[in-house]
């Protein structure tokens, strides 16, 4: 009788860990076990390298990498339903969650209710520093709110004919919160509205389901984030790296956001060398 097959190695890589521990403590360990599983995926590559490897990150992450065929059949399959409603398209990442907006440390209109069930939430973390959410909204550090995604896209002349698929997780407030975007963007979907039988193979699995998520936005003709999360970094970096959908040169948006936002509360700041996460800033 066969025996079971052993699982594979594991190992665990600290957080941006840079290329000689990998040559040092991981490549010894892969080639005299041949397998070798990564418990952590995330952030395990410190940002800054020398150009070579970085190049080979940049073709790793956002070329070599697939992600398994139901996902991507799923996804595909939004997208071909959400294109079939309409020509176009914008895609709403929204991160609303409750425990998000805890983190936040942000105010969000809510009264006393809202302070007092975020502050339960927030004493989850007890390293967390005490926030001013006054200070933090001046800063430009608190998501936007469905409502305020609403109001940024009409302000940036989309009309409310215009079709909007939301990526999101659970909405601090449910469709409360979600009345006023509806009411600006009647023709409003959602993975679940599109796939809800599809979907339930997935539903244990966040990352999944984020997934699914990444690959309706990634297909969209706008795409829009209430925060700068893992979602909008990775997006903005396939961007940045494939010149998907590349219509005018860096020059002329940059010149044509500093007019925008010129005297505004919160104007951009020139990003540097080393700074910033990678999948933002992949060259």
């Amino acid at each position: 009788m066969r025996s079971m097959e052993k699982p594979p190695y594991t190992m665990r890589v600290p957080r941006k860990s840079d290329p000689e521990y990998y040559l040092d403590q991981v490549l010894p360990i892969l080639l005299r076990r041949r397998v070798l599983q990564l418990t952590k995926f995330d952030y395990r590559l410190a940002n800054d390298l020398d150009d070579e490897l970085q190049k080979l990150r940049c073709r790793v992450n956002y070329h070599a990498l697939r992600f398994t065929k139901p996902i991507r059949q799923l996804g595909q399959r939004i997208v071909m339903k959400m294109q079939k409603m309409a020509n176009r398209y914008i895609a709403v990442h929204l991160r609303f969650e409750p425990d998000m907006l805890a983190f936040s440390g942000c105010y969000f209109g809510g009264g006393e209710k809202e302070r007092q069930e975020l502050g339960e939430i927030r004493k989850r973390w007890t390293t967390l520093p005490d926030l001013s959410p006054d200070g933090e909204r001046k800063r430009g550090k608190c998501p936007l709110s469905p409502h305020e995604v609403g109001l940024m896209l009409r302000a940036l002349g989309f009309t409310n004919d215009t079709y909007l698929y939301v990526a999101s997780g659970e909405v601090y407030g449910g469709d409360e919160t979600m009345k006023p975007l509806k009411d600006l963007f009647p023709n409003i979907y959602t993975k679940e509205m599109l796939a809800e039988e599809e979907l339930k193979p997935f539903l244990s699995f966040s990352s999944r389901l984020a997934a699914i998520d990444y690959i309706v936005c990634d297909e969209s003709n706008v795409f829009v984030a209430n925060n700068n999360g893992n979602m909008a970094r990775i997006l903005a970096g396939r961007s940045a790296l494939l010149m998907a959908r590349h219509e005018m040169d860096w020059d002329t948006f940059s010149r044509k956001v500093k007019a925008c936002q010129r005297g505004f509360m919160g104007e951009p700041d020139e990003m540097k060398p080393g700074r910033g996460e990678f999948h933002e800033y992949p060259s």
